[in-house]
């Protein structure tokens, strides 16, 4: 059965898209520990970081560090964590948060109420930070 990530990547499901390659998407967590808080995720559907290519990961890390920027030219934060956890999804993703403190960082403290608005406003900031470095 496909992962919930998977049925996003074909359409099955809503989601606010802010990349979107021939190797991975990325789009806006549903459950944000901040606002801006990204998923990148490869389209092949992969259950361990470990297991994947190594020019696939690559190529997530990359993704990453261009939204990454984004994020923090977006959000105006000093500093945007990454971290690859796993439980929740068996489909390997990298969660990008746009951080003040390591504190931003706890998955216990995802919002449950994000609305979809809220979620639109902050696709549309990271996209339009995206434009403004050149790199959509």
């Amino acid at each position: 059965m496909p992962s919930v990530f998977s049925r996003i990547i074909a359409g099955e499901l809503p989601a606010h898209f802010v990349w979107q390659d021939d190797q991975c998407v990325a789009f806006l967590s549903i459950r944000p520990l901040q606002p801006g808080h990204s998923l990148v995720v490869p389209r092949l559907e992969v259950d361990d970081w470990l297991d994947l290519d190594p020019a696939l990961l690559a190529h997530l890390m990359d993704v990453s560090q261009r939204l990454g920027r984004a994020l923090q030219r977006g959000f105006g934060t000093p500093r945007v964590g990454v971290m690859i956890a796993g439980f929740e999804v068996p489909h390997v993703h990298l969660h990008l948060v746009p951080m003040r403190t390591e504190r931003n960082l706890r998955l216990s403290e995802a919002s449950l109420t994000t609305r979809p608005d809220e979620l639109e406003r902050a696709a549309e900031t990271i996209r339009e930070a995206l434009a403004a470095t050149g790199t959509l």
